[in-house]
């Protein structure tokens, strides 16, 4: 007496039916239920297949017999987590598994070289793909109708399973590409192949592209277009996937919608006030003004309102343009020392530091990465000459 009977009524058998009766139903319910004839079913095709799943093997059917669906869970041997509904189709059907009932071919991704001109302003681009398309000759067939036959080496899955003993008791399943079709699950006699294609089904074909890159795109981003990758009969083609590549510009950094760049001044225009232009990317003149009696301090940052990248959800709005101050001082002995107290006097008054008679008196000098690299080394040999080459432990 079993405690359930779901699995059995989905399959719309008895609890003592058969293996070969429930293998029956499975078949003829999955071939009516299937996603491509009837897609509105595939909550139906799932039931059908974890039902088939559990009673088409005798341990779990047994479990399922004593203590139902829960005792399936419990038990360890699915956990509600069944195995995909497409896979067991497959398998029943001897098919090549997930691989072979893929119904979509791969994208297609490349990558595309853009300037920071090209984000700013948008373009358009020509690319030029070569891709697969089936053969129009033989329509995908690869020869004649009627002349295309399933493998019998590997009946048609495209792969060869082979046990290898590794043990006592242990063995190894190996599964390869059946040398017979070439993985192809398909034969053709070579008198009967498509000239064209050479039984190929498929065709290399130069496909040009035009890819529009909208203001304010930005690095990574991906433009796609739908269904124009590798066709393959069967399988739905996949997409082409255009990644832009974003090459460093020689002014301008972009974070996020802003744009930085580093400007030059020198240090009486970092006092007194300065009118410089800048071209932007649009070929546009902006002046940029410091007031007199304005200072600018060395790596300090300034921005202009709407100068930065545009907006790609409203290329009319645009982000921040931020300028970063480097300031050049002018070279030693620039002024005669004897003018010197009149530029002081102009300054703002000096500190006054408080220097007694027990500080040491040293000089400046010019630093060098050479001379820092001389005295490091001259370390090194120091350490070289002691004895032992190393610490040494002091022993009574």
């Amino acid at each position: 007496m079993v405690k359930e009977t779901a699995y059995y009524d989905t399959l719309g058998v008895k609890p003592n039916a058969t293996p070969d009766e429930i293998k029956k139903a499975y078949r003829k319910l999955a071939l009516k239920y299937h996603p491509d004839k009837n897609p509105k079913e595939g909550e139906k095709f799932k039931l059908i297949s974890q039902a088939y799943e559990v009673l088409s093997d005798p341990k779990k059917r047994d479990l399922y017999d004593q203590g139902g669906e829960q005792a399936i869970k419990e038990g360890g041997m699915g956990g509600g987590n069944f195995s995909s509904p497409m896979d067991i189709f497959d398998m029943f059907f001897g098919g090549g598994g997930r691989m072979n009932r893929e119904k979509r071919g791969k994208n297609v991704v490349h990558q595309l070289a853009v300037s920071l001109n090209d984000l700013y302003n948008g373009t358009s681009r020509k690319l030029a793909l070569q891709k697969n398309v089936i053969c129009s000759k033989c329509e995908g067939y690869g020869g004649k109708k009627g002349a295309v036959e399933k493998c019998t080496t590997c009946k048609g899955r495209g792969v060869q399973v082979r046990v290898q003993q590794i043990g006592p008791g242990m063995v190894q399943q190996i599964q390869s590409m059946c040398s017979d079709c070439h993985g192809e699950g398909e034969r053709i006699n070579q008198k009967d192949r498509c000239k064209q294609c050479s039984g190929k089904k498929v065709v290399r074909e130069k496909k040009i592209l035009e890819v529009h890159i909208n203001k304010g795109m930005k690095d990574g981003q991906k433009i796609m277009f739908s269904g124009e990758g590798d066709q393959e009969p069967g399988l739905e083609p996949g997409d082409v996937v255009i990644v832009l590549d974003q090459k460093e510009h020689d002014v301008y950094q972009r974070q996020q919608n802003d744009l930085i760049m580093k400007m030059n001044i020198t240090l009486v225009e970092a006092l007194c006030g300065f009118k410089k232009p800048i071209e932007t990317m649009d070929g546009r003149i902006l002046q940029v003004t410091s007031f007199p009696g304005e200072v600018i301090k060395y790596g300090h940052f300034k921005c202009i309102r709407n100068e930065g990248m545009p907006l790609q959800r409203d290329p009319f709005e645009k982000g921040l343009l931020i300028i970063q101050f480097e300031v050049a001082f002018p070279d030693n002995h620039w002024l005669p020392v004897e003018k010197l107290p009149l530029l002081e006097a102009l300054l703002p008054p000096r500190e006054e530091e408080m220097i007694t008679d027990d500080t040491e008196v040293v000089e400046l000098v010019e630093f060098s990465e050479q001379e820092q690299n001389r005295k490091h080394r001259g370390e090194a040999y120091q350490e070289d000459e002691r004895p032992g080459g190393g610490v040494q432990c002091q022993t009574s």
